[in-house]
């Protein structure tokens, strides 16, 4: 099922810092998975970075919505790896937020939205 709203979600695990609580990690990955909106799950953009992975350019463009850790911290990555976050892309921290908020500012299909 496609998204009907603008941008794209992706959603970062953050798989080898260990810096973003497990419960809330967990948490916005199952209400993300319910929701039936479309998103990408990368497992750790932190080591995408530092391999300079080419998949970066593909996981961000103009409206997304990352879901990761600090804003700053996810433009230096996308930059130290030659690819920078276009205008318009939106950070959640889930390092310093609580899943439900990290939820709300997602604004995902309700149940009632669902086809």
């Amino acid at each position: 099922m496609r998204d009907p709203r603008p941008g794209r979600i992706v959603y970062c695990h953050c798989a080898y810092a260990k810096v973003v609580p497990e419960d809330v990690k967990q948490d916005v990955l199952r209400e993300l998975s319910a929701s039936g909106a479309s998103f990408d799950a990368v497992a750790d953009l932190c080591e995408m970075s530092a391999r300079r992975d080419p998949d970066l350019h593909d996981v961000a463009s103009e409206g997304s919505r990352i879901v990761a850790c600090y804003p700053r911290a996810v433009q230096w990555l996308f930059s130290a790896a030659g690819t920078p976050l276009p205008e318009g892309v939106s950070v959640l921290n889930m390092r310093t937020a609580p899943a439900r908020d990290i939820l709300d500012a997602l604004d995902l299909p309700q149940p009632e939205d669902r086809p």
